[in-house]
């Protein structure tokens, strides 16, 4: 019996090119349209392309400062890591990238999946940190894209996981590995920052948890390097006219009492622009301005126990035990049959 596993993402440009950096922007504005209140879906697309071409110039700048994103190529080694864990232990599994906003679309993964005749599927957004924009609609649109190929195939979906001890400690071995190589110590003259994706406050006036994932996660990583002082804030972006989770990570950079910090991007699980442009060169720049001395913790994307974990999630489909064995229990942020999470138990 084959298992297929479509590894979800958010997709990036892996260039500057103007025209593919347009649509990608404009598909994120039109399907995250509803923060912006209730409108017609003409109105929704000529507003979504506004915001593109608007956006488009400074997104094609931070690709060229970095060369590319490699989102795409880290989220595609994870998911060929993913399956070879698997079949290690083994079983039989494929796996099919899918992203959000960039070819392969999260569409094309369940076609080909379909096409090669998989016997069941899985959908694991690689989103430790679950959120609405992105472990909740990426699972949305596989969902919908089974139902479009009129597939009755036994279907799971795996949400929220960052309470995982296993991925805890992942984070926080990567950020004390740093401060050994740059010789460092978190002190009162060297400040850790987790710097957190932000999100529109439309999302969390809804009943998403997000935020108090991102606290609870960067409590948890803290505690295990002794609890030092640590600050948090969010990568926000304000195209719109609208709310976003605060405090934004350079109010927090520019009001930090120390001699430099050090900064830990919490919420990615892959190198892109919103780490090597929005905080190598953007985030240091506002810190040296302020005198800090700069650090950013790299992004242990193909850490073996990140892939580990990974096929531990799915692992108790793959082989038919209770996925309570693990903690995985009904999904609360989307509460479908077949959406399991380890958040569940500790949201009741």
């Amino acid at each position: 019996m084959t298992t297929g596993i479509a590894v979800l993402n958010f997709g990036e440009p892996a260039s500057a090119d103007r025209d593919a950096v347009v649509d990608y922007l404009e598909r994120i504005f039109l399907a995250n349209m509803d923060i912006e209140g209730e409108t017609t879906e003409e109105a929704a697309r000529e507003r979504a392309r506004s915001l593109a071409e608007r956006r488009a110039p400074g997104l094609m700048e931070e690709y060229g400062e970095i060369g590319g994103s490699p989102l795409n190529a880290h989220a595609s080694r994870q998911a060929d890591l993913v399956e070879t864990e698997l079949r290690e232990r083994g079983y039989d599994v494929e796996t099919y990238v899918g992203y959000q906003f960039m070819e392969p679309f999260i569409g094309d993964a369940a076609e080909a999946a379909h096409a090669d005749g998989v016997d069941r599927l899985i959908g694991l957004p690689v989103y430790p940190l679950c959120g609405p924009s992105t472990t909740v609609q990426s699972l949305e649109k596989l969902a919908d894209a089974v139902d479009d190929l009129d597939w009755d195939v036994p279907y799971h979906e795996i949400t929220g996981y960052h309470t995982h001890s296993a991925y805890a400690r992942l984070r926080a071995d990567n950020i004390r590995r740093t401060l050994d190589r740059e010789g460092l110590t978190l002190d009162s003259d060297t400040r850790l920052i987790f710097s957190a994706h932000g999100t529109p406050t439309y999302y969390l006036d809804e009943g998403s948890r997000y935020v108090q994932y991102v606290e609870e996660h960067t409590k948890m990583v803290a505690g295990m390097l002794g609890n030092p002082d640590y600050e948090l804030g969010y990568q926000n972006h304000a195209n719109r006219d609208v709310e976003w989770t605060q405090p934004d990570v350079e109010d927090v950079v520019e009001n930090i009492d120390a001699e430099r910090v050090v900064v830990d991007p919490t919420s990615f699980m892959h190198e892109q622009s919103e780490t090597l442009s929005e905080l190598d060169v953007e985030l240091r720049e506002e810190a040296e301005e302020a005198g800090l001395g700069f650090t950013r913790v790299p992004v242990p994307y193909d850490d073996e126990r990140f892939v580990g974990l990974l096929a531990d999630l799915t692992e108790p489909f793959i082989a038919d035990f209770d996925p309570d064995y693990y903690g995985l229990q009904q999904c609360k942020c989307r509460p479908e049959p077949d959406a399991m999470c380890l958040n569940a138990r500790r949201n009741e």
